[in-house]
């Protein structure tokens, strides 16, 4: 099962490393993972999405929240919740076909951020879910490049 955790954290040198080390000690592959400050520059939020039955995932999460510098640990599995990811693509742009992409980018509620003689960088932000098929379509005239952030969540309602 796929889960979400995120943590509060200290914002110091080698938190990360910790939080790493634990999932990996474990035979965890982790599937994203993103760090940021919050709105207070001494603390960081951390999420991590990982494949894991529950137990085991509770487990960890437990052994998470006894890593020094660790404020709070929360598995946003079953928590209604809003996810994120931010993806930038240059793509190219076939003669005659500027049109098409730009459709498929306002389809999708997409910025373009970068226009080139021979392609376009799109900047897409959304779901897992959303991201992807964005990135299949523009498969079809070229991908060049492309970077994505991995996931940020947040649960739903007050704190």
């Amino acid at each position: 099962m796929r889960h979400v955790i995120t943590a509060l954290v200290e914002n110091k040198v080698g938190v990360l490393a910790r939080i790493v080390g634990l999932f990996t000690s474990r035979g965890f592959n982790i599937d994203s993972l993103t760090v940021g400050e919050t709105e207070n520059p001494e603390l960081s939020r951390l999420t991590v999405v990982v494949k894991g039955d529950d137990a085991t995932i509770e487990q960890v999460r437990k052994q998470l929240g006894k890593v020094i510098d660790v404020i709070k640990v929360i598995d946003l599995t079953d928590t209604p919740y809003v996810e994120r990811d931010l993806l930038l693509v240059k793509v190219n742009v076939p003669p005659g076909k500027r049109g098409e992409i730009l459709e498929v980018v306002d389809i999708f509620r997409g910025k373009i951020i970068d226009v080139g003689q021979k392609d376009v960088i799109i900047e897409l932000s959304g779901t897992e879910d959303k991201l992807e098929a964005m990135i299949k379509l523009l498969h079809t005239y070229g991908i060049k490049e492309m970077a994505r952030t991995g996931q940020i969540a947040m649960a739903r309602g007050s704190k």
